[in-house]
């Protein structure tokens, strides 16, 4: 059975695992696969420990999937980050940061069950529309979002992809899409 709750700061271990699973798979052929397999759980976990993703004081909330006593996916929502920063928030609009889901869970209903919490506690906080930003390239992001009642708004905008060796970052295309709370 499924269960969506709220994280706890001991699932960063296991958010990690589930967000670099995701990035590998759903990722690949996007990415630079030198990208991808030099991600790290340990460093993805210790990051989401330093910026307290689990503590009910940060402005953005992170849901997590859990079935059988494991984590299969998780969600992260809050206020729109004007420019995609944290540290410039617009209160008056809603955000899907991130939904990840462990590559073994897709098309098992899991992602759209983070989906509806996320929509709920944005709800919960007064929003009545949201917005995702998606690597514009991502096929299967655009497909379940688009099923799950939203579109393109025309923002575009690019996600700097670290790369090797002291070389330029790669600029990823990115779409964002919009939404209502409610999914009509």
């Amino acid at each position: 059975m499924l269960t969506i709750r709220r994280e706890e700061p001991g699932d960063a271990e296991a958010v990690a695992h589930v967000h670099v699973r995701s990035w590998q798979a759903g990722y690949a052929g996007i990415m630079p696969a030198e990208v991808l397999d030099r991600l790290n759980v340990v460093a993805w976990a210790q990051r989401r420990r330093d910026m307290a993703t689990a503590d009910p004081a940060n402005p953005f909330t992170t849901l997590v999937a859990e079935a059988e006593g494991r984590v299969t996916g998780f969600a992260t929502f809050g206020p729109y980050r004007i420019n995609q920063s944290r540290a410039e928030l617009d209160e008056t609009r809603g955000e899907v940061v991130g939904l990840y889901v462990d590559p073994a869970c897709w098309g098992d209903g899991t992602a759209g069950a983070l989906l509806t919490a996320a929509r709920a506690g944005l709800a919960d906080r007064g929003w009545t529309t949201y917005r995702v930003w998606v690597l514009a390239d991502n096929a299967r992001a655009h497909r379940f979002y688009t099923r799950a009642g939203l579109s393109p708004d025309g923002e575009e905008s690019t996600y700097p992809v670290p790369l090797s060796g002291g070389r330029a970052p790669l600029a990823l295309a990115e779409l964002r899409y919009v939404g209502r709370v409610d999914g009509d």
